[in-house]
């Protein structure tokens, strides 16, 4: 009955706030503006971010666009450290969210062979395959919820996602921080260096993506005797 009131007033908060947003044609980069804005020049700004952040994936709402604003905000270097820390407690929060409501969510979805299959393996290795997930750039969200639902070792599931995300988290970062001055009025102030890098960091993260990609292709034809 818990889960069931729970997932309620989660929908409900959900539908207002999407709601709010699209009747005032309020958009994702709009509504990020609003939020740079809110936390421009505030000296515990970065305490409300990483709040934000948080319950981020509540609404979910994209996260590289939260990234990308960190870097806007704090600058290459605090801000992607600000940014890994505030998206791996978002991830934690999804993962509890999932862990409340159980896996009966996803029962009916073993009868797919993929999901059956990583479902398996989400619970025999926790930790590789959870860095396997986010290597892939699969729904970031969506993993966090999915290993919630399994139940599976949480602090294997923290440590894969941290080393997972640092690559997109990076370049995302710096793309925030080269174009500075983008989600303002006031002209646009470009960093060709630092999105160089962020460039960079990008192919780093597809070369990653990938490599695991050929790699799970392997795996899956030695399992099947292909």
């Amino acid at each position: 009955m818990n889960r069931v009131l729970a997932g309620l007033a989660w929908l409900f908060v959900f539908i207002i706030f999407w709601w709010y947003t699209s009747t005032r044609e309020i958009t994702t980069v709009e509504l990020t503006r609003r939020v740079i804005g809110f936390l421009s020049g505030n000296p515990i700004g970065f305490l409300f971010y990483i709040g934000l952040y948080m319950i981020r994936p509540i609404f979910i709402f994209p996260a590289t666009l939260i990234t990308m604003a960190a870097g806007y905000l704090y600058g290459p270097l605090f801000g992607i450290i600000l940014a890994i820390i505030a998206s791996n407690l978002s991830s934690m929060i999804a993962f509890f969210i999932g862990k409340f409501f159980g896996s009966q969510m996803i029962e009916n979805f073993f009868k797919y062979d993929l999901v059956k299959r990583y479902s398996t393996r989400l619970r025999e290795n926790s930790f590789e395959t959870s860095l396997i997930l986010r290597f892939l750039f699969l729904p970031y969200d969506l993993v966090s919820y999915f290993s919630g639902f399994l139940k599976i070792n949480w602090r294997g599931f923290l440590l894969a996602t941290i080393l997972g995300s640092i690559p997109g988290t990076i370049s995302f970062g710096l793309i925030g921080s080269a174009f500075e001055g983008e989600f303002s009025s006031s002209g646009n102030i470009f960093d060709f260096n630092l999105f160089i890098l962020s460039v960079l960091m990008f192919f780093i993260s597809i070369a990653l993506s990938r490599w695991f990609k050929i790699r799970e292709m392997k795996r899956l034809f030695v399992e099947n005797d292909i």
